[in-house]
């Protein structure tokens, strides 16, 4: 499939973008110019070697290119952003990884955002209403993603209201080595599974480290018992 990280240039959407292109998948880095999205490809080239399966473009076009796209903006910039790729993500998966959070006094830490509409993901779909949003990647740090010789030990949390995008995706974000979906249901559970996020970054800087992630043990269990 062919993927856009919609606002990729940053430490996520890059991280992301660069596992993609290492998995073998079509990638475009979209950003709000294309002179930023040419310098985060010239990172993964960096990274990875002179692959040719990544390319930059202005977020429209990355989005009207793509059959997948991923969206790694703050919150402050979703709107603005799905907005400009309205067009080109219409009927598509959108994985929306948006944390709705803000610095705490000293910036130590992040604290949850609670929005009108549930959730930053159901924020996307009401401003979307034609896309297939999914909310994903919100639980896996920046520095798992680069750190591109070892398989992530971390779940990808996802939920969403369409089943087919789903199941599309899920072979696609496997594809990253050692990520195992779990689907959390209807995306009314996003909320669930964005609150997570501030807790692991608070878990982190207690711990000193930046590799803490979910884990969901047992399912595999349950299954063999049906």
């Amino acid at each position: 499939m062919k993927v856009a990280i919609i606002g990729g240039t940053g430490g996520q959407g890059l991280g992301i973008a660069t596992r993609f292109v290492q998995a073998g998948e079509d990638v475009t880095i979209g950003s709000r110019t294309v002179e930023k999205a040419e310098a985060a490809v010239e990172k993964v080239k960096h990274l990875l070697g002179e692959v040719k399966n990544v390319a930059s473009a202005a977020n429209p076009d990355a989005a009207k290119w793509a059959d997948v796209l991923v969206l790694t903006v703050p919150l402050a910039a979703q709107k603005e952003t799905l907005i400009s790729i309205r067009e080109g993500a219409v009927g598509k998966p959108l994985l929306d990884a948006t944390g709705p959070l803000e610095s705490c006094i000293g910036g130590s830490a992040s604290r949850y955002i609670d929005l009108p509409e549930g959730s930053a993901a159901q924020r996307a779909q009401a401003i979307l209403p034609e896309a297939k949003v999914i909310c994903a990647f919100n639980n896996i740090s920046q520095s798992w993603f680069m750190q591109l010789d070892e398989a992530i030990d971390c779940d990808c949390l996802i939920c969403g209201d369409d089943r087919d995008a789903k199941a599309l995706v899920t072979p696609l974000i496997e594809k990253i080595p050692g990520v195992r979906v779990i689907d959390c249901g209807p995306l009314e559970r996003a909320c669930i599974i964005e609150k997570i996020t501030p807790l692991l970054i608070g878990l982190n800087i207690r711990n000193r480290c930046q590799f803490g992630g979910i884990r969901v043990t047992g399912l595999e269990k349950g299954r063999a018992c049906s």
